[in-house]
């Protein structure tokens, strides 16, 4: 689990890390707010060879990112299973005596689980690029406008800012309780389900207690040094924009409008190619 990247900033000096952190999470909101347009198989694969370049920049490892997702096999099966049962129209692929599967629920099952897989690696590239204390940063630098109506921006932001920053730490305490565990002798990844699941309870316990321990040693180291979140403050280092964030920035919504005219011209796009890209 050491080797995950979610949440856990990787120091490099790539055209990525030297962006405004504002620039990096606007480009986020707004790639994430296309993984939700119906653009169907082509414009997951457009936007997915994109988010590899990204990556490529970036320097974070496919095999990093594969991880990741391998991770998460659990719950596509469970999405798969789910949408069989659920979508019973469309064309017959398997008949069975006692059950069907049809099109619809494969369709529907690969929408979700490239929406996820796109969703992780815009995160990755987010976290990896982008170190904590800057993340607040940015992030109270947007919510700036919500001071108006007395919005605690910098409360929220710093909320943000810990939680993400909490789960690569997180990672490590499972990792560490994992092998006390396997030490004696309980290998959660050996056995039948009903021997792992007293397995995976001993597991979630203690982490819950670590969890809950490491946040109180949190609050009273920063109780200790006097940190007032509704104090005015000053920053040592203050966000500009530069030519590079504007370009970047420029880049994405260019990059967003194409996508909404794929959207909203499906039926053009496929009468010119003359297949079906959605399917």
């Amino acid at each position: 689990m050491k080797n995950l990247s979610l949440g856990r900033y990787i120091p490099n000096d790539t055209f990525i890390h030297r962006l405004d952190p504002r620039t990096k999470i606007l480009a986020m909101i707004f790639l994430l707010v296309i993984v939700f347009m119906e653009i169907g198989f082509l414009g997951y694969f457009i936007l997915g060879i994109f988010l590899l370049i990204l990556l490529k920049v970036t320097k974070v490892s496919f095999r990093t990112l594969f991880r990741l997702i391998k991770n998460m096999w659990f719950m596509f099966l469970f999405l798969f299973i789910i949408n069989i049962l659920s979508f019973q129209r469309g064309n017959v692929l398997l008949d069975l005596e006692f059950f069907k599967i049809y099109d619809s629920g494969i369709y529907q099952t690969l929408y979700i689980i490239i929406r996820l897989v796109i969703m992780i690696t815009i995160t990755t590239i987010l976290t990896t690029s982008t170190k904590p204390l800057d993340m607040t940063y940015g992030l109270e630098y947007l919510m700036t406008p919500l001071k108006i109506i007395k919005f605690p921006t910098h409360e929220i932001a710093m909320i943000i800012s810990i939680a993400l920053r909490f789960i690569p730490t997180l990672l490590d305490e499972t990792e560490r309780i994992m092998k006390a565990q396997a030490s004696r002798g309980s290998i959660l990844s050996e056995g039948k389900l009903k021997d792992k699941i007293p397995a995976i309870i001993s597991l979630i316990i203690p982490l819950f207690f670590s969890a809950f321990k490491r946040s109180d040693e949190l609050a009273d180291a920063m109780e200790a040094r006097g940190y007032d979140p509704s104090a005015k403050r000053t920053r040592y280092r203050v966000l500009k924009f530069t030519s590079s964030d504007w370009l970047s920035l420029s880049l994405i919504v260019v990059i967003t409008a194409g996508f909404v005219y794929l959207s909203f011209n499906k039926e053009m796009i496929e009468s010119l190619l003359g297949i079906d890209l959605w399917r």
